[in-house]
Parts: structure tokens; sequence; C-alpha cells
């Protein structure tokens, strides 16, 4: 590689590169960043010429880096965190510190104890910046151990070894049916009543990672042998069940105008609740933001403080 490389590096490229491989997408970083999806290829491309190596492995159904793209997007990770931190140091000012609270989080999530973790922070840190990104829990995770993220609230089985997990609260969930479903308005049905029927699944429980209820619920059963809707998104489940598609999980919560609706109706197969604990994941404590670790000491703060949210 040409020794004077660096004096020529294109660091516009260099973030593209950066949030391409952040969002395992051209087609996320494109919206992201705010360019189209072929303004983004050729500045992947352009940047793989000049460096003279591949850096991506792309196709319509697969993404990888390559050795040389996982050795530069650790590079890239380090060097735009300090920009990030840089900022943020320049930006304070008497109204507080100034900064980004980014974080990626399951969709369709509701509690206080998000909204209190939400609104003390701002109360305290007025001047930061969120940014919230819709992911599934599988890929939340892999972010924060792969440092391409800091900040994820997610649903875990139990913490992983190597992962900084502080538990939020638990989110119940019932198994449900839309209102073209002969089982529609039955109070109880047997687990037999349901083994054949077609389920509509989060992509994550049926990839064996073990971070959703669905996983949970199909454990030692027959059922969800026949998938006939995948989604990693809460609303596109809700949607394919609705539709009649098939039987599926959804968090009780978010589903109940659905139930008042005549939408929906819960499927109770068993008196134990079906449920997941939402964690608030993180990455090292030494890898955080100024506003990150603010983030986190607020979290500490409240679970401490109202135990009962938990």
């Amino acid at each position: 590689m040409d020794a004077s490389l660096h004096t020529d590096l294109n660091w516009n490229l260099l973030r593209v590169f950066y949030i391409v491989a952040s969002e395992q997408s051209v087609t996320r970083a494109a919206k992201r960043l705010g360019l189209s999806q072929p303004s983004v290829s050729n500045g992947l491309r352009r940047l793989e010429d000049q460096l003279g190596r591949r850096l991506v492995i792309r196709d319509s159904r697969h993404f990888e880096l390559t050795p040389c793209g996982t050795k530069i997007l650790a590079e890239c990770v380090q060097i735009f965190d300090s920009a990030s931190r840089i900022s943020a140091i320049v930006g304070a000012d008497e109204t507080g510190e100034r900064g980004l609270v980014r974080y990626q989080i399951v969709s369709n999530l509701a509690s206080p104890m998000l909204d209190e973790i939400m609104r003390l922070f701002h109360q305290r840190h007025r001047a930061v910046t969120f940014q919230g990104e819709i992911q599934n829990s599988q890929i939340i995770v892999r972010n924060i151990l792969e440092n391409r993220l800091n900040l994820g609230i997610c649903l875990l089985a139990e913490p992983q070894p190597g992962l900084c997990a502080l538990r939020l609260f638990r989110e119940e969930f019932s198994l449900f049916c839309g209102a073209e479903h002969p089982l529609f308005g039955q109070s109880r049905v047997s687990i037999e009543d349901v083994e054949s029927e077609p389920f509509v699944s989060f992509a994550c429980a049926t990839q064996g990672a073990g971070l959703e209820p669905m996983s949970t619920l199909l454990a030692g059963t027959r059922l969800g042998r026949h998938i006939i809707g995948l989604s990693t998104n809460m609303e596109e489940v809700r949607r394919m069940i609705v539709s009649g598609l098939g039987i599926g999980v959804l968090p009780l919560m978010t589903a109940q105008q659905d139930i008042r609706d005549g939408a929906l109706w819960p499927l109770r197969i068993t008196d134990e609740p079906i449920g997941a604990d939402v964690y608030l994941v993180h990455a090292q404590p030494e890898r955080l933001a100024p506003a990150e670790r603010n983030f986190v000491a607020i979290v500490h703060e409240l679970i401490a403080l109202y135990p009962d949210m938990i």
C-alpha cells in the first residue's frame, strides 16, 4: 500500500464505510446518511479502490465484512467515537454537557421505566440529542459485542458473558389470533388445538438465539412447526396475525387496543405467563462517551430508586 495513502484518504468515504458496516446494509446506511443507495454503493467502491482492498462481500441476501474490512471497522469505531467525544467536549457550555445518545431498541416497547429514564435524563441534560433506531434483540446484542453500538434496549433470556446488562423490567406476552381465525373468542384452548396452526414469528426466534419469547414458547412443544410469516419488526408481526395469516406472540400491553377493537384475541394455552426480561445493554464503560455514561448512570439510579418498576 502506498505510504502516502493516509494523506489522501477521503474521510467522507471512510464514514460511508463505517455506517454501511454498522448497519450491515447499504439500504439502511443510505437512509441514515440521507443519501441515495447508488451514492452509498459508489462511495464504498471508491474507498475500496483507493485502499486497493475488498472491504465488503454482499449480495441481495448476504452481507459480510472481509478480514481487512473487519480490521478497518475496528479503527473506524475508535476514530468516530473519539470525534464524538471531542465534539461533546467542545460543545459543552453553561447549559450542560452536549452530546449524542444513540441507541437501538426493539419495536413497540411500552414501560413507565423507559419513560422515566428519558424524562429524567432530558431534565438533567437538555443539550444532549437522542437518536433511537428500531432493531431486533439478536442484532442489538451482536452490535454491542462487536463494538458497532454502545447502547441498546432489548430482550434477553439471561445476561451473556462479556455483555454489560441492566435489567429494566419484564414484558408480558401472549399468543394471539386474528378475528377470522376459528379459535377467536374461545376462553381456553389446548396446546393440541394450536400445534398444527400456521405461525407468525419474529425472525430471530427461528434462528436459535433464544432472545425472544417465541423461543420460550416453542421449547418442548410442537408449536410453530409451520412458519407462515416472518419479520424482525413487531408491527409487521402484528399485521400478519390481524390479517389472518396465522397465530403468533405479541406483547400484552401493546395489543390492548386491538383486543378492545376485536382485531386480536389472546389464546390462553397455559397458566404460566409468557414473558421476557428487557435489559439495557451497553459497551464497556471505557468505550462510552460522556453522554452515554450519564445515561447508564441514570438507569442505575432509577433501578435503585424504583425497584417496583423492574
